[in-house]
């Protein structure tokens, strides 16, 4: 299958099927880009104007990895102004990314001509086709007037040089602070009329699979979107569709004074501390010359081989203590103990309908948190801290983007950049097969998914890839 649309980037997917299920499946990322290699023996600063570009649509995410690499190097900490700004910019991709995806990317799926003699396909259809529907008409205003506070805070977007090692560029003056407060009054009020029919304290005060149940039961399904989507994941058992292997991983979220807000770890049974010393990437099933085993990123190299017998795409295989790990918006709200998440995943793992729910909660509790910052900027007071670069050092900087876990390994001699190498949310979940043969984590999910009759492309794996939230040019960075 493939090129996939409403993706972002190139992605396709080979099949084996058996008795109308898959058996097994290979992701190929198909289009490779260089970035790792265009950095070396650059001057370290102009990581943060080359990496943002990797991406359009998560460049702020990039830009904040970048930096805190550079600040690593440096030493340097943003005063609690920097931590804020940044915050609220990162935020704001974010969750604007979040809405995207829903409305545009992964609800169009479901107005599908396959589902036509489906009894809720009316509703769907109406709302969420492609181009047509009218949830788009009503998100696209609401995420435009959003992304103002992008305006305010890093000049533009995509690709702002506002984010620093120590802070930000850009000081909010008392008028635009009142500005910004306006700016997230308006966007709660279209998630609470439009998207939950609810208040985001409602919403991020469902604590088990029984009172989002009942939440669900307390009015129609046409009173909300995510209603909609709670009702069409109800009738065809969402919850039992693409399936991982329940290993997830954050680097913890939106940090203010070094200590993130969404909690750093790993789940595997139980929470764990996160040893980023154990990270690996394999490049044996990559397009990539041959390396003499798995390397941590320090010590990676990225140079193209299109000629590698068994290979079948231009993403390495990352791996954290040799095993798969998933990543994204259920990883973090896993990690951190959102109780509703951790019922989901007790009774069903990760799956199509528990990521959806888990980047729909993320919205409402990220956007509480952004009225937060914003009433707690100081006018008038430090922004951002300097420090030069040494002439040898390394550093890393981890940042959770919408799509999860992004890292960057910088190492630097004689005032130039020697190696640079990047692990993106999608590398970690579109992985290839390893040296030990253990397939990444959406091959993992697609493993079992059905067929419908006659259907050539199945939409149940278009539901699993998409439940992912893939961003394909990340992952070829």
């Amino acid at each position: 299958m493939g090129p996939f649309n409403r993706v972002e980037g190139d992605l396709e997917v080979t099949l084996d099927i058996e008795d109308e299920r898959v058996k097994s499946a290979q992701v190929s990322s198909s289009l490779y880009r260089g970035f790792e290699q265009m950095l070396q023996g650059k001057e370290p600063g102009d990581a943060l104007v080359y990496t943002p570009r990797i991406c359009g649509i998560c460049s702020v995410s990039q830009s904040v990895a970048a930096a805190r690499a550079l600040a690593d190097l440096q030493g340097v900490t943003p005063p609690p102004n920097g931590d804020l700004s940044i915050n609220l910019i990162l935020a704001n991709e974010n969750v604007a990314d979040h809405l995207t995806h829903f409305y545009l990317f992964f609800m169009p799926d479901f107005a599908r001509e396959t589902y036509r003699s489906e009894p809720w396909y009316p509703m769907i259809e109406k709302r969420f086709r492609a181009q047509t529907g009218t949830a788009a008409q009503e998100m696209l205003p609401a995420r435009a007037q959003f992304m103002h506070l992008m305006g305010i805070m890093a000049g533009k977007w995509p690709h702002s040089l506002a984010i620093q090692p120590g802070g930000t560029t850009r000081a909010v003056e008392m008028q635009e602070k009142a500005r910004l407060q306006a700016i997230l009054f308006g966007f709660r009020r279209f998630l609470e009329s439009t998207l939950y029919g609810d208040s985001l304290e409602n919403i991020v005060a469902l604590d088990s699979i029984t009172a989002l149940e009942q939440w669900i039961d307390n009015h129609n399904p046409e009173s909300s979107d995510f209603r909609r989507f709670l009702e069409v994941a109800r009738q065809l058992d969402l919850q039992q569709l693409g399936r991982g292997n329940d290993r997830f991983m954050s680097y913890g979220a939106y940090r203010l004074q070094g200590e993130p807000i969404f909690k750093q770890g790993l789940w595997d049974q139980e929470t764990q501390p996160l040893d980023t010393s154990r990270i690996t990437e394999d490049v044996s099933h990559s397009w990539m010359a041959h390396q003499t085993g798995p390397k941590h990123p320090f010590e990676g190299i990225t140079l193209p081989d299109a000629d590698v017998a068994q290979a079948y795409t231009w993403c390495k295989a990352p791996r954290l203590d040799g095993r798969v790990v998933e990543v994204g918006a259920l990883a973090r709200q896993q990690v951190d103990g959102h109780p509703l998440i951790r019922d989901l995943v007790s009774e069903s793992g990760g799956n199509v309908r528990n990521r959806v729910i888990a980047r729909l909660l993320e919205i409402a509790r990220v956007v509480m948190q952004m009225e937060a910052w914003a009433r707690e900027l100081k006018p008038g007071e430090a922004i951002c801290n300097h420090k030069p670069f040494p002439q040898e050092a390394q550093g890393f900087g981890l940042v959770e983007a919408a799509r999860g876990s992004l890292g960057h390994w910088i190492k630097i001699k004689h005032g130039r950049i020697l190696n640079y190498q990047i692990i993106a949310p999608t590398t970690w979940n579109f992985s290839p097969r390893d040296s030990e043969g253990q397939p990444g984590a959406l091959e993992i999910a697609l493993e079992g998914a059905t067929l419908r009759a006659g259907e050539k492309e199945p939409v149940s794996v278009q539901h699993i890839v998409r439940s992912f939230d893939p961003c394909m040019v990340c992952t070829v960075h």
